[in-house]
């Protein structure tokens, strides 16, 4: 079984940390630790994670970041930021001290598509490049076009595409979510994340529903381009780790051992510096 390194791993310690969206996401609010994650993560071959901040308030997100890197199995961080406000530098240098950050993320999905358009966002992700940290990209699947701008605007910086531009899978079709990523992949700079599938495909999807989405992916991004995460424990409202876990193995395996690899761990250690 080729072990697998888990890039997109949420753990919620409310009794510590402040988590104002979580209010309107019932299915998943409580706390998710990594003693529970390990519990069913280790028997299906994920042997490191890496922790995925998950949009605490402002004033905890190094915080958060100290703390899970001090935990079992977590292999580094990709912390909060918030690069539209103006001491951005100076929140940049404090996440960059932290050991074992290897890159920022601010969620976008949820947020004005007219955030990460200002030539200061822009400006402050180039920023990332000098700490060689990571940009995970988490937009919707009709934001896929402003991504795609920021990407452009930042040449030098690796972006991350979450969720394979978290398309509904529930809607069906596969058009314009198809042509943007085909689009989008032409960068060299970004690299795509498999995950967030089944969250995104309501509990009755099947491995044929959501297998031309995972291999559009592949195939748009090549194999050296793609790693793949779990979004746990926002997969729980799809299935399980344990489902999406063996739908990955099933989609990929007539990929030979050193592409499977290359998706289930090589890559992210190369991607994120593990």
């Amino acid at each position: 079984m080729i072990p697998i390194i888990d890039t997109h791993l949420h753990l919620i310690y409310p009794d510590r940390f402040a988590y104002p969206w979580l209010s309107g996401a019932p299915a998943i609010n409580r706390p998710w630790s990594i003693e529970d994650y390990l519990a069913e993560a280790r028997p299906l071959g994920i042997e490191a994670a890496l922790h995925m901040e998950v949009d605490v308030d402002e004033g905890d997100i190094e915080a958060e970041s100290r703390f899970v890197l001090e935990l079992d199995g977590i292999a580094g961080a990709i912390a909060g930021c918030r690069p539209e406000k103006p001491d951005f530098e100076s929140q940049l240098e404090g996440l960059a001290a932290v050991p074992r950050v290897r890159g920022l993320r601010r969620v976008l999905h949820q947020a004005p598509d007219a955030l990460s358009q200002t030539p200061h966002f822009a400006a402050n992700i180039r920023r990332l490049a000098a700490h060689d940290l990571t940009f995970d990209l988490c937009v919707r699947h009709n934001q896929l076009p402003i991504g795609q701008t920021l990407v452009d605007s930042c040449p030098d910086v690796t972006f991350v595409l979450d969720h394979c531009g978290a398309q509904d899978i529930t809607v069906g079709g596969f058009s314009p979510w198809r042509e943007h990523i085909t689009e989008i992949a032409r960068r060299p700079n970004l690299n795509a994340k498999i995950s967030g599938i089944i969250a995104y495909a309501g509990k009755e999807w099947t491995l044929e529903a959501i297998r031309p989405y995972v291999e559009h992916v592949i195939d748009s991004f090549g194999w050296d381009r793609i790693v793949w995460g779990s979004d746990h424990p926002v997969v729980t409202l799809g299935g399980s780790l344990t489902d999406w876990v063996g739908a990955t193995r099933e989609i990929i395996k007539d990929a030979s051992p050193d592409e499977q690899a290359k998706l289930l761990n090589a890559n992210a250690k190369r991607i994120y510096r593990l």
